[in-house]
């Protein structure tokens, strides 16, 4: 294989990338919050209520979720774009939403001001080039069985393309284990910290399928030294449609948020 280029070799310091007015990287310690997907405007009434005054500098949620299983909820496409839109302007903080296919890139780029590749997209390296050349930054997720170098070549597909304005996204990968999910890797933050100049965060959510793991892996991921976290949160979990048993609930939230932004200022992070 070829050598990878983007390493601490080619920028000795961090790469900030710049979300609107929100920074991840460097000191700047990053808590991004949303629904796995939109559902309707009620559910993202509670949403705005729980993130309301809080330290979430980034709203995640989905509007074109790809799931495994055909049957499953899909989202709801353009109009759920909207809902995030307004959401992130009534809370006053940039929007980060998944691409899934390159017809969909040009409306995402309308709404968000951050464009996810998720997991299952990792590979999609036409849409990795695409992403590259756009004028807004990028979040890239690990994939679910993809080895850290797997995930530096994708990272450098977009590169080098152009945007160096790129978040790597530690989520979880699988493993023989049936508790979990997913397995969140640890080891993998760490690294990644090591090898490359850009800012790296973590999906507990994700990284596990169970809400009631989400906050210790939160504090190990930081203590780490991961960028920030993304969680998936729901005002009534019991009811989602997707994900809601990995989904904080307000009160699990409510723990979340100060427990880790405890640790994060106690690390000499800015929240």
């Amino acid at each position: 294989m070829d050598k990878l280029q983007y390493t601490r070799d080619w920028k000795k310091e961090g790469i900030i990338v710049s979300i609107g007015e929100t920074r991840v990287g460097g000191n700047h310690f990053l808590l991004a919050a949303g629904p796995c997907a939109v559902e309707n405007s009620g559910q993202m009434s509670g949403i705005t209520d729980m993130l309301s005054g809080s330290s979430v500098k980034l709203l995640r949620g989905g509007a074109f979720k790809p799931r495994t299983s055909p049957y499953s909820f899909q989202g709801l496409g353009e109009d759920g774009l909207k809902l995030l839109r307004q959401t992130a302007d009534e809370l006053k903080i940039p929007l980060v939403t998944e691409v899934t296919d390159l017809k969909h890139l040009d409306k995402v780029s309308q709404y968000a001001d951050a464009l996810q590749i998720g997991s299952r997209n990792m590979a999609s390296y036409e849409l990795l080039k695409e992403v590259g050349q756009q004028a807004k930054p990028v979040l890239l997720k690990r994939g679910m069985a993809a080895t850290i170098k797997e995930f530096l070549y994708a990272a450098e597909y977009v590169a080098n393309a152009g945007n160096e304005q790129l978040i790597l996204c530690e989520r979880g990968i699988r493993s023989f284990d049936p508790a979990f999910r997913n397995i969140l890797d640890l080891n993998g933050i760490a690294l990644l910290k090591h090898l490359t100049p850009f800012p790296v965060i973590v999906d507990p959510s994700h990284g596990s399928g169970r809400a009631d793991v989400v906050l210790p892996l939160s504090l190990a991921a930081a203590a780490a030294g991961a960028d920030g976290v993304m969680v998936e949160v729901h005002p009534s979990p019991e009811t989602a449609l997707s994900d809601g048993e990995q989904s904080l609930s307000p009160e699990d939230f409510r723990i979340w948020i100060n427990r880790l932004s405890g640790l994060a200022l106690y690390l000499g992070k800015a929240l």
